[in-house]
């Protein structure tokens, strides 16, 4: 795991980056999540697919999928951080 000069891992990196894309982190932790980008190509394609990601699904509404697709989506939702 790679771990810049300001501190931020890459597991740290994940975390924030939906705030990261929403503009909502505080200017201090927006400089070290770039700071980290700079320095670290896997970093940088993972926000990539976020976005894509993004771009591809935002026509996907709750109305559209199937009740058992939404289940389990929810539920992975739910479950990625104790993995």
């Amino acid at each position: 795991m790679r771990q810049d000069p300001t501190g931020m891992t890459c597991k740290e990196l994940v975390e924030l980056v939906t705030d990261y894309l929403e503009g909502s982190l505080p200017p201090t932790e927006r400089a070290r999540f770039e700071s980290h980008l700079e320095g670290c190509d896997n970093c940088r394609r993972y926000l990539d697919q976020m976005r894509q990601t993004i771009h591809l699904m935002g026509c996907l509404t709750a109305e559209s999928l199937e009740p058992q697709v939404k289940t389990d989506l929810l539920k992975i939702f739910r479950d990625w951080k104790k993995r």
